[in-house]
């Protein structure tokens, strides 16, 4: 896995104090993006699947956002190992990505996500005054809900 930084105590990843994991590499080019260092598969530094989930574990209050770049741009296999052992553990897990959820809903490490934030970031849509999300379009799923209703649910956010 590519990992260009992981941030402890992120409080806009998520509710509750987060750990951010900014994965490597980025095939959606949005204009506007708050990271475009992340575009580039050789940013950041290569790390296992079990390197990340002990940094993340060090802190044990502390709940995990997958961000980037683009979370599924990163070895599958590695993905999922690392969100099954984060599970295993109870974190909850949210995951930002410029793909739509209907795109990646066959995914395996969906059965370990709690929240999917879909969609690119459109820069004619940006608001800042939403929570979690950077423009209009992107939608923030309660995934578990979803693949057991066999439809998108919306998270209701308070």
């Amino acid at each position: 896995m590519r990992v260009i930084n992981i941030i402890k105590d992120s409080i806009v990843d998520g509710p509750g104090l987060r750990t951010t994991i900014f994965f490597a590499g980025c095939p959606h080019h949005c204009l506007g993006c708050h990271n475009p260092k992340s575009w580039s598969v050789c940013s950041g530094i290569e790390m296992s699947s079990n390197e990340v989930a002990e940094h993340v574990l060090q802190n044990p209050i502390n709940h995990v956002t997958f961000s980037g770049g683009e979370p599924f741009s990163q070895n599958e296999k590695e993905l999922i190992h690392l969100a099954k052992e984060l599970k295993n553990k109870g974190r909850n897990i949210w995951c930002y990505t410029g793909y739509v959820f209907e795109d990646v809903v066959n995914k395996e490490v969906l059965n370990y996500l709690d929240v999917l934030v879909d969609g690119k970031f459109e820069l004619e849509q940006r608001n800042l005054s939403l929570n979690y999300k950077g423009s209009e379009n992107q939608r923030i799923i309660d995934v578990q809900e979803s693949l057991k209703s066999g439809h998108l649910v919306l998270l209701e956010l308070e």
